[in-house]
Order: C-alpha cells, then sequence, then structure tokens
C-alpha cells in the first residue's frame, strides 16, 4: 500500500512540474483521452491541490524513513 501511494504522488507531482514547463506541456499534455488523458488529469490535480499534494508528500517521507 505504501509503494502505491508514494507513486501516485510521485505521478502527481512530476505532471503538474510538467504542466509548468511550456515545451514539455504541449507533448505531453495535449491529449484529453486514453493513458495521455491520466496524465493531463493528474496534473490537473497537482495544480489545483498543490498544498494537499505538498503535505501528503512530506508526510509520506516521514513514515518512510522514520516510522517505517
Amino acid at each position: 500500500m505504501d509503494g502505491i501511494a508514494v507513486f501516485i504522488l510521485l505521478v502527481i507531482c512530476t505532471c503538474a512540474y510538467i504542466r509548468r514547463v511550456p515545451r514539455l506541456r504541449s507533448f505531453f499534455l495535449s491529449e484529453k483521452d486514453g493513458f495521455f488523458g491520466a496524465l493531463y488529469k493528474a496534473s490537473v490535480i497537482g495544480m489545483r491541490l498543490h498544498l494537499l499534494v505538498s503535505v501528503a508528500c512530506i508526510a509520506s517521507a516521514f513514515y518512510l524513513l522514520f516510522v517505517k
């Protein structure tokens, strides 16, 4: 379960970063169907909920480093 949550957070963070870079945005996030549609939706989640996503990344890092 930990690995899936970390993977999803990393995908959301990466897609949000790609959305900020104009060259990459036009290449990766132009399609809104299929696999690239899922990446587009992850980038929208990362942009709109950036505070919640960053808190979740910090919490998962703390959990993986100190608790587990």
